[in-house]
């Protein structure tokens, strides 16, 4: 029987995330370099970083535009498809039974996608539309998440249908920027770290989730977030046009 070097307060939790077998192998024997359970240990730990991520990547997003009082340059639509995108996300994962630290980030990512769209309505003028959305959503999420409303067939089927719905809820905002010339209020935190997120996801898919639909997601959502944060970059300094969507301008006129 293997001695463990490691306290125990320290060592349990670590068996409780990467496992028993692998947690012997790696700490106990040091046998670092075993190559399934390295790979093993370094798709969970990106795993939770990528969850962790998700909990503030947007908040440079709404810092931005709360400082600003402006969305210009933000597309509507890309957020409440996202929106739709994330909720279905997780059920489908959730009710899979795979591990969270593979698709937590859509958890905290989807809350923040929801408060920067209210904040869009509210800035256009919309604000009532806001309180409709979050109703269908609150019924659309409760549907998703029962088996007897919605089986597992027909959640495949909306999950395999998020997969162009994430591509096309980008393609406005790469619109958006392509069409201005600029890229207005964009955080190129949130882009960037979309960008990193997405292309670190797919290394733990390829590892830790045995789903076709499930990896091919995460190749188009990393291509969609490659277009955006190279855009970001080739506008990096671009002039800002006319801004419509700043409240101030609103209470001047």
């Amino acid at each position: 029987m293997t001695e463990h070097w490691l306290p125990e307060i320290l060592r349990s939790p670590l068996a409780a995330f990467i496992g028993e077998a692998c947690t012997v192998t790696l700490v106990d024997q040091l046998n670092i370099f075993e190559p399934a359970c390295l790979r093993y240990a370094l798709s969970k730990g990106l795993g939770l970083g990528i969850v962790l991520g998700g909990c503030v990547v947007k908040l440079p997003q709404l810092f931005k535009i709360l400082k600003s009082k402006s969305v210009a340059g933000i597309s509507l639509s890309s957020y409440v498809l996202e929106v739709i995108a994330n909720i279905i996300t997780i059920a489908y994962n959730f009710r899979k039974g795979y591990d969270f630290t593979t698709y937590g980030e859509a958890l905290f990512i989807g809350a923040q996608n929801y408060i920067i769209t209210l904040l869009i309505l509210l800035m256009t003028g919309r604000a009532s539309l806001g309180l409709l959305a979050g109703a269908f959503l609150a019924v659309f999420t409760h549907a998703l998440f029962s088996s007897a409303l919605v089986n597992s067939a027909l959640l495949s089927t909306l999950y395999g249908l998020t997969i162009p719905l994430v591509v096309s809820s980008r393609i406005p905002q790469i619109y958006t920027i392509h069409k201005n010339k600029y890229t207005g209020q964009l955080s190129a935190f949130a882009v960037f770290n979309y960008f990193f997120g997405t292309a670190a996801r797919l290394f733990t898919t390829l590892v830790q989730v045995d789903d076709p639909l499930v990896l091919v997601g995460v190749v188009l959502a990393t291509v969609a977030n490659g277009v955006l944060a190279a855009q970001m970059l080739y506008y990096w300094n671009a002039p800002a046009p006319k801004d419509k969507y700043r409240l101030d301008s609103k209470k001047d006129e």
